[in-house]
């Protein structure tokens, strides 16, 4: 595999967070001539993919998620093998809240055929006396945690290996579409190809403005993240699991290891503006008070006085399902809403098969996935 000329490629990606990383990856690896340019460094702060972790689960109320968390599984299994290291660890999760919510994730969990336990909240406090249940306990085992920052340094590495040119600190100026190419310009340089994904989470307007592709509304959130001491590495002999309180508020939480217990409230950031310029990075002296009350209340595991905290962005659709599509030779990739990184390697096999194929999800309805 040997690139067209200095500045041609087969397919140009923009974006080197999770998900154009694994478009680069995926498409690297299918001997494509490829080219990822990252406007800050690998696993950088300023978006979505950065940190220790993130849940992966198959709690979703919509069997076509449950089915995509399935299909995600042993590509994260083959990520792993070609990046020589663990990226996922399946420590269990959990869902409490209404009964309603655990039966009608129940459902999806028997039509897609998960294998789940339902527990009484007792039962599940003996088990996990990290936690505190007053409702009903869906247990399921295949679930656990990603390395998020990991996740995105093994993808570049991984990409390179096979091939692709990636290049972080490197801002993208313009994108344009001229007949049959992309042209990318950044400060010093310009590159050409027949197709372009572009990946790049809350920046996903402001950079294709001028393209006229219809992109919904994406909002942009500064999201709280907090870490709080664990009394117990392995309360009652069993590893912290993932889990999700659903209610009036939606609380999410899961072990970093080395730093604590993560533990969030789940679409609770106010709106921002992404450029690290203009985006405060500062914690919500409100959502402060709130997570350490849930944490005092609902965690008897932990020391309820976080030991670290951090913001992160998410960018939203107005249904939180996901933008993947193609607009001409553009592929565009946006809108995880605060739940997409579990589907990272999905997701990247989904944006190198419209780069190559070149349907757009329009026009190619097949298969279990849930586009906007």
């Amino acid at each position: 595999m040997s690139r067209l000329a200095d500045s041609r490629y087969d397919v140009l990606v923009v974006g080197g967070g999770a998900m154009g990383s694994a478009a680069a990856w995926q498409l690297a690896r299918g001997g494509r001539a490829v080219l990822l340019l990252e406007r800050f460094g690998a696993g950088h702060i300023y978006g979505a993919s950065h940190g220790g972790v993130r849940i992966f689960r198959y709690g979703y109320e919509d069997p076509t998620y449950v089915r995509m968390v399935q299909a995600a599984l042993p590509l994260w299994r083959e990520l792993e093998s070609d990046a020589g290291e663990t990226l996922l660890e399946l420590t269990g999760a959990l869902d409490h809240g209404p009964e309603r919510d655990i039966d009608v994730l129940a459902a999806a969990y028997r039509e897609c055929g998960v294998r789940h336990e339902r527990l009484t909240a007792e039962d599940a406090a003996q088990r996990w006396p990290g936690l505190r249940f007053d409702t009903a306990v869906l247990a399921q085992a295949d679930a656990g945690r990603t390395k998020a920052a990991a996740t995105v340094t093994a993808l570049h590495r991984t990409a390179a290996a096979h091939g692709a040119d990636v290049r972080t600190d490197t801002q993208v100026l313009a994108i344009e579409w001229k007949a049959d190419e992309v042209i990318v310009r950044t400060e010093n340089e310009k590159f050409s190809a027949p197709v372009a994904v572009v990946a790049v989470g809350a920046w996903a307007e402001s950079l294709l403005a001028l393209l006229d592709i219809p992109l919904p509304e994406l909002r942009t959130t500064e999201e709280q993240v907090f870490h709080f001491p664990p009394i117990e590495e392995h309360p009652g002999g069993n590893p912290w699991p993932s889990f999700m309180h659903r209610g009036p508020r939606i609380w999410y939480g899961l072990q970093t290891p080395g730093e604590g217990i993560k533990l969030g409230e789940h679409h609770a950031g106010a709106a921002c503006d992404p450029e690290p310029g203009r985006r405060s990075f500062t914690i919500d002296p409100a959502a402060r008070d709130r997570v350490r009350r849930y944490a005092a209340e609902w965690l008897p595991g932990v020391d309820p006085e976080p030991v670290t905290e951090t913001t992160c962005l998410y960018t939203t659709t107005p249904t939180e399902d996901f933008v993947i599509d193609r607009f001409g030779p553009i592929v565009v990739a946006a809108g995880f809403s605060g739940h997409g990184f579990k589907f990272t390697p999905l997701i990247g096999a989904r944006l190198a098969d419209l780069a190559v194929g070149g349907l757009s999800r329009r026009e190619d309805r097949a298969g279990d996935a849930r586009w906007v």
